[in-house]
Parts: structure tokens; C-alpha cells; sequence
């Protein structure tokens, strides 16, 4: 892994928080049209009611009215989709203008990105939220730009607390409690353990965290199998998992989207989310309470390790040669009042400093507290190129720490191996 500028490894996977197997309007357009912008963007709607075609068509029409020399045509992807598509379009020549998806570092470590100074006024590129914009850093060079955001907390069922006799747990010990006490009142999952391969180095790193570790050192290199990671899944196995506080099925066997489903059916007491699951089970009628990961009974008094965040990143490609009309575009579609209103669609964070300040609409109390651990939150290490290799790696292994047989240290050691092999190959 080269080393990054950026504090201890930060950065952001794609949110893919709300796949969806829509696609959208637009066909690849003549790339020597220097009148017609092309925009691939991650479909973040479930249904037609939800879709970003609603946004995005509003948007162009808006945009195209101030600048009627510049058309714009938008293709939505799905989630599971929009990596391979765009990856294939630029092999083949055909790069949209602009993408809008989860990863953008492997097109900037090839050089075919615009850089934000390329693109963007001084006072715009600076207005990002600080950890976003180190997030979209390769070196001291801005190149994916944040869109939308969000940053983990855990969430527990205040019914089924209250029932309980339960009070926010600060520390593991006061989890374990909790988790213990939701057991003996039938709670089917006392706490929603998700390192199945669909999100599992999101579970993994939240708890690496709070024992303060991480995935990677002060210098930006991978720290994958560090002591205070391997403590924190030996604590994990031992004192969640053992004990059968984690519910029915197998930590390895349970993804994000079935254990946030179960939180919305009353199932389970604890799980770590974000904003739009909050929402949710509002509208189902939960009362949920939001407080910071528990952190390690080990760790000092006042010591508050960073929340875990999430972005996705919009990048502007130079193949066809239209950063100036690129960067009108951009500049509309940045303004605060776009930015919130796609952000409040999905229940999700503005990236910007200006538009988290003054939100259109404005937050509620909830997403005020998962903005205020944003602006301290640490990210995936996506401005790594061999980030995607990494998380993939991740994901379907870490699991294995918890398992009945698994030896934390020899399956986080085995992902380190791993995850040094990416890095050399990039």
C-alpha cells in the first residue's frame, strides 16, 4: 500500500445503502460530442416511486436551462452493477464525462481523472467536510469528489431495553450486559453481529475501532492483524458469540440487509446503522435509541475513538476532454440546495460544509448526531487502489474469527498476508 497523506486511513466504500435493480434514461453518446455531457450514477432508490431519476431529471432540466449549450444525459445503474459497467466503459474508450459510485481511486492512480482544482472554484474544493475530503485524496490531490454521506452508530430497540431495565451501554462490558439481559427476556438477537461477506469489514472495523485499532497506522499503511484488532475479535468470539448473544445465525452467514430487517421486526435489541435504517424503523413504529459504539474496557478514561463513516464519490473523467463543461455542471449540482435535497430523499448526510450547516429543510435531532460523528468519523481507505481487492478480501473472511474453531489471530493475520499481496500488485 503507498502511503497516503491522509490520517490514519480513511476513506469510503460505496454506501450501496439502497441497491436497487433500476436503470436509467440514457445511451452512450457520440464521445467527440463536446456538446453532451454523460453522468453514470448508482441507482440509490428501491422502486419508481424512490429512484434518483426523479433528482437527476430535475437537475438537467434546471441546469440545462442556465446553459442551453450544454446537454446532459444521466444513466442510473444498480448498485451490484455501476463498478464493472463504468471500469468497462473506460477500456473501451467510451469513459463517461462524469461517474457517481463507490470507488474512484483506481482511475486516479491510472491518470484518468480530473483533479478537483481542475475542476472546482478555490472556496467550493475547500468546502468539503475535512474527513471526506482526505477521503477523496490521493496524496495531496483531490479526486473524488464526496456527494452524500453517512457515519455508524449503534442503535438499540428503547422498548425492548426498557423491558429490560436497560440503560445506554458505554463501554463492552456494559454491552455484553445488555446483551445478556435482552437473553434471559426472549430477545431472539440480543446483538446483530453482520460480518457476512455483504458488509463485514464495516462490522470488523467499527469494533477495531473502538479498541483503537483500525485498518491501517498513522502512516496510511495497512495494520490489518494489529494487537488491538486481534483483541478485539478474540473479545468478540468470547464474550458475544460464545454465549449465543448474537443470535440464530451464524455471524459469517448474516449480511447487513437481514440483520437490519430483523431490527425493523423487533427481533433484535442492538445493531450498528446508519440514518435511513433510523427512519425506518421510526415509520414501523420502533423507538430507537442512537448512541457511539461501546469502546473496550481497556481503553482510558475519555477516550472517544472515531465513528466509522461512509461516502460516494462523483469523478470527472479526461478522456473526452470537457472539463470546462464539467465543471459548470458540477458547480450547479454542488450547490447546497441539490445537495440536500438528493441527501434528504435518502435519509443520508450532505458532504459539504455549507450545506451541512444549513441543510434545506434542516435535520432532525437523530441525523444532527450522526453529522456531528461524520465531521470526526474515520473512512474505509478507498483512496488506496488496492482498496477494492482489500474490502472484497475482508469480507468474505472475516467472519471466520468468530467461528466456533476460528483463531482470531490466524485469520486476521492470513487477510494482512492477503491485503500486502494487493497492495504490491498495484
Amino acid at each position: 500500500m503507498q502511503r497516503r497523506t491522509f490520517r490514519a486511513a480513511a476513506a469510503a466504500v460505496a454506501l450501496g445503502l439502497l441497491a436497487a435493480p433500476l436503470s436509467g434514461c440514457g445511451s452512450d453518446p457520440d464521445p467527440g460530442d463536446q456538446d453532451t455531457l454523460r453522468l453514470v450514477a448508482a441507482e440509490y432508490g428501491t422502486n419508481q416511486a424512490t429512484s434518483s431519476k426523479a433528482f437527476w431529471d430535475k437537475a438537467v432540466k434546471e441546469f440545462t436551462a442556465a446553459n442551453p449549450d450544454i446537454r446532459v444525459e444521466v444513466q442510473l445503474l444498480p448498485w451490484a452493477d455501476i463498478d464493472r459497467e463504468v471500469s468497462r466503459m473506460v477500456k473501451a474508450g467510451k469513459a463517461p464525462d462524469m461517474a457517481l459510485m463507490g470507488s474512484y481511486s483506481d482511475f486516479a492512480a491510472k491518470g484518468q481523472l480530473y483533479s478537483a482544482d481542475e475542476l472546482l472554484s478555490i472556496s467550493a474544493e475547500a468546502n468539503f467536510l475535512p474527513p471526506l475530503a482526505e477521503a477523496g485524496s490521493v496524496g495531496n490531490t483531490l479526486y473524488g469528489l464526496p456527494w452524500v454521506a453517512s457515519s455508524r452508530l449503534l442503535f438499540y430497540n428503547e422498548g425492548l431495553f426498557k423491558q429490560a431495565g436497560l440503560g445506554e451501554p458505554k463501554r463492552w462490558s456494559d454491552l455484553k450486559s445488555a446483551a445478556k439481559a435482552l437473553k434471559d427476556k426472549g430477545v431472539k438477537t440480543p446483538y446483530a453481529l453482520p460480518l457476512g461477506p455483504e458488509e463485514a469489514h464495516a462490522e470488523a472495523m467499527i469494533w477495531e475501532l473502538s479498541n483503537g485499532g483500525g485498518y491501517a497506522d498513522s502512516a496510511g499503511n495497512y495494520n490489518l492483524a494489529s494487537d488491538q484488532n486481534i483483541q478485539a475479535f478474540r473479545w468478540v468470539k468470547d464474550n458475544l458469540v460464545a454465549p449465543g448473544l448474537t443470535g440464530p445465525v451464524p455471524p459469517s452467514q448474516l449480511n447487513r440487509a437481514d440483520a437490519f430487517a430483523a431490527f425493523l421486526r423487533g427481533e433484535v435489541g442492538m445493531v450498528n446503522g446508519y440514518p435511513s435504517l433510523w427512519h425506518e424503523a421510526r415509520a414501523k413504529g420502533i423507538a430507537v435509541g442512537t448512541v457511539a459504539m461501546p469502546v473496550s474496557d481497556t481503553m482510558g478514561a475519555g477516550e472517544t475513538p472515531p465513528a466509522v463513516g461512509v461516502a460516494d464519490w462523483m469523478m470527472a473523467f479526461r478522456q473526452h476532454g470537457k472539463r470546462t463543461q464539467i465543471g459548470k455542471f458540477l458547480d450547479y449540482v454542488y450547490r447546497d440546495e441539490n445537495l440536500t435535497d438528493f441527501a434528504g430523499r435518502y435519509h443520508l448526510l450532505p458532504s459539504t460544509v455549507s450545506a451541512s450547516r444549513n441543510p434545506a429543510g434542516g435535520l432532525d435531532k437523530n441525523d444532527e448526531l450522526f453529522l456531528t460523528a461524520l465531521r470526526g468519523a474515520q473512512l474505509y481507505p478507498v483512496n488506496d487502489p488496492a482498496w477494492v481487492e482489500v474490502s472484497d478480501t475482508i469480507k468474505r473472511n472475516v467472519g471466520r474469527a468468530v467461528e466456533p474453531g476460528g483463531d482470531p489471530e490466524a485469520v486476521l493475520e492470513d487477510i494482512a498476508a492477503k491485503a500486502n499481496q494487493a497492495a504490491k500488485r498495484r
